[in-house]
């Protein structure tokens, strides 16, 4: 039982699901750039760009991490569906093994965004965030981006150094923000800060605006 993070995807990938974890250059197997795992449900086989590799490319491990919980919650929710796309697309061109399925980054199907929360879920288990919020705070009040007015310059500052450019819009620079302030977290759990952004967004922890109250 894991009680304290990082969540170990892979171990869990290979010993509870049974899957062969494998990397390829999957822009060179199907020829486009943003495909960043793939899931062989009949072979149970997981493919991961090997740009992801976390021992090559130190940098991509909460991205690596997150595409694993990914494609497990294929796996988990829908691999019965998948099981009927067999044999549509090659996942080693030089065998007969075969990729049912296929996840691109720009994909916004519904079936992308589950497997997204279900990878959520995985990596940053509600009550295990809450109890590193609490020791990192001290508290579980939330941080509201209004209340960083003082310290936004500065940290948007450290973010464009860290990150070499700033997208041009008022969320980008929110999502920074944000981001600067999740990615202790975010090194705790072995996940991205926007993932983690993401994650304490949605759990309240992370407030643009301010909740009003009765008496405000």
């Amino acid at each position: 039982m894991v009680t304290e993070p990082p969540v170990p995807v892979d171990e869990m990938i290979e010993l509870y699901l049974g899957l062969s974890l494998e990397f390829h250059d999957m822009q060179q197997l199907f020829g486009v750039g943003d495909v960043h795992g793939a899931l062989g449900v009949n072979e149970r086989r997981l493919g991961v760009d090997a740009s992801l590799d976390p021992e090559q490319h130190p940098a991509k491990l909460g991205r690596y991490g997150f595409t694993l919980a990914h494609e497990a919650g294929h796996w988990r929710l829908y691999r019965h569906l998948f099981q009927k796309r067999a044999n549509q697309l090659s996942l080693l061109p030089e065998d007969a093994q075969r990729a049912e399925y296929v996840c691109r980054s720009t994909d916004r199907d519904p079936v992308e965004i589950q497997a997204d929360k279900f990878a959520a879920a995985l990596l940053m288990p509600r009550e295990m965030v809450k109890t590193a919020w609490h020791k990192w705070r001290g508290q579980m009040e939330p941080i509201c981006l209004p209340d960083l007015e003082s310290k936004r310059r500065q940290i948007l500052t450290a973010e464009v150094l860290r990150r070499g450019g700033l997208k041009q819009s008022e969320n980008a620079a929110e999502d920074m923000v944000l981001e600067h302030l999740a990615r202790p977290l975010a090194e705790r759990f072995q996940v991205s800060a926007e993932a983690m952004r993401i994650r304490l967004e949605n759990m309240g922890l992370l407030l643009r605006k301010k909740e009003t109250t009765l008496f405000d």
